[in-house]
């Protein structure tokens, strides 16, 4: 007992004085992940949508009722070159009641740098989650040049969990607000942002979200599940409506789901698949039990209109590449939960650091390939598929030969447990 009692006292005292940094790249991580030569920014906004359906609240008969619904959102973007780097966000944990002190490189209300523009992504996190999840992703992005805008998605955050109909029903359509939100925003910070030319990042429902936005309504038999949305409310994503085909949205170029949830419970069907024209990147465990694996891979084979890819890391599970390392305030079992809630953020077998810098440095090379027509960054994807297969070849004096097959911006060793696919439209 007393050695339990010593161990928690530890890990009490290393969340007090716990950095839980969300900058760091490893000496082994490929290329794309290092930070950019950008100073970072960032600052709070809040975005209200006004007169929606409260679906949390509505019956199974009745008129269902309209609220304002009301988005947090953390934007980063390129500052100016005499911003001091470094700043802290406070951010609630999985158990929705912990605090935890998140460090990283971006100083808040730094002044936008304002001699450029540049593109926007939008982060939406998953069921629960909220706009600090995918943190490490959104400062290394904002540091190469984007302007980042992650959303805390009302009924889906770690403090406000409710209804999963809601979610169902209203994250693309919260995707497309900020984004309209965003793209009209004045002073300095509206006028870096390019308003034609987004990507959406979303991870787990936030991937869900993405993919109908990017053209795949759902199901007639998904808007009927008793578990999900009542009143067929559903039916405003549903493929071939008037209401669904209303997303369609050309300002938005590229598309990456990080473990997207649904195509294992029957959300789409090949006339689904076939609405997706936008270039895809899935990226996904390969021993995911909660969006499982191969129907992520389901994904991947029936988007037969665009290019995509699929990243796939070996013996991961659902937390693959997008959730930032466990804060050590995660680590105690927490009331709330009667758990430690770090495995929300952990996987069991690979390092979060590793896998956040091989999704930056993926990331990285699409997004600059998609959003800034940087065609050199289409090497980086003509790759063997499965890493292990490449060989690392090179003359004494370090050059590559003409044997070297290994993952372009990958150090001698570092691609294995990696596979990483692509399909052309029509393939």
């Amino acid at each position: 007992m007393r050695t339990m009692t010593a161990a928690f006292s530890l890990l009490a005292a290393t969340a007090v004085h716990a950095e839980n940094r969300i900058d760091m790249v490893r000496p082994d991580a490929p290329a794309l992940a290092a930070f950019g030569d950008h100073k970072i920014g960032v600052t709070t906004m809040v975005f209200t949508n006004p007169d929606q359906i409260d679906v949390v609240n509505t019956g199974e008969t009745g008129e269902p009722p309209r609220y304002d619904r009301e988005m947090t959102v953390e934007i980063w973007y390129p500052a100016t070159d005499e911003t001091e780097p470094g700043g802290s966000y406070t951010a609630l944990i999985r158990d929705g009641v912990t605090e935890a002190t998140l460090t990283g490189q971006a100083a808040r209300d730094a002044v936008p740098d304002t001699d450029g523009t540049f593109p926007l992504v939008i982060i939406s996190h998953g069921y629960p989650g909220n706009r600090f999840l995918l943190s490490p992703l959104a400062e290394n992005l904002a540091s190469k040049g984007y302007v980042v805008a992650s959303i805390d998605h009302p009924d889906s955050t770690y403090d406000d969990q409710t209804a999963f109909g809601s979610t169902l029903v209203n994250r693309p359509w919260d995707q497309r607000f900020v984004i309209d939100s965003v793209t009209a925003l004045e002073g300095d910070l509206g006028q870096i942002i390019q308003d034609d030319n987004i990507a959406i990042v979303g991870y787990s429902m936030g991937g869900y979200g993405a993919l109908i936005y990017a053209g795949a309504g759902v199901t007639l038999l998904s808007t009927t599940y008793e578990w999900g949305a009542p009143q067929a409310l559903l039916e405003r994503n549903l493929m071939g409506t008037e209401s669904h085909a209303a997303l369609a949205d050309d300002r938005v170029k590229a598309i990456v789901a990080f473990g997207p949830w649904g195509n294992n419970t029957g959300f789409w069907d090949a006339e689904s698949w076939a609405g997706i024209e936008k270039p895809l990147m899935l990226i996904a465990g390969e021993v995911d039990d909660v969006s499982q694996y191969t129907a992520m891979r389901g994904i991947f084979d029936d988007t037969m209109n665009t290019t995509r890819h699929l990243l796939t890391f070996a013996q991961a599970n659902h937390n693959a590449g997008a959730p930032m390392p466990a804060p050590a305030e995660s680590y105690a079992v927490s009331d709330a939960l009667g758990y430690a809630p770090f495995d929300h953020y952990a996987d069991p077998v690979w390092d979060t650091v590793r896998m956040n810098n091989i999704s930056q440095h993926f990331v990285t090379g699409y997004l600059d390939l998609h959003l800034k027509g940087d065609t050199e960054m289409a090497a980086y994807f003509d790759l063997t598929p499965v890493a292990t297969d490449g060989v690392w070849s090179v003359d004494e004096d370090g050059v590559q030969t003409e044997e070297h097959s290994y993952w372009m911006g990958f150090p001698n060793r570092t691609a294995a447990g990696l596979r990483f696919e692509t399909k052309q439209a029509g393939e």
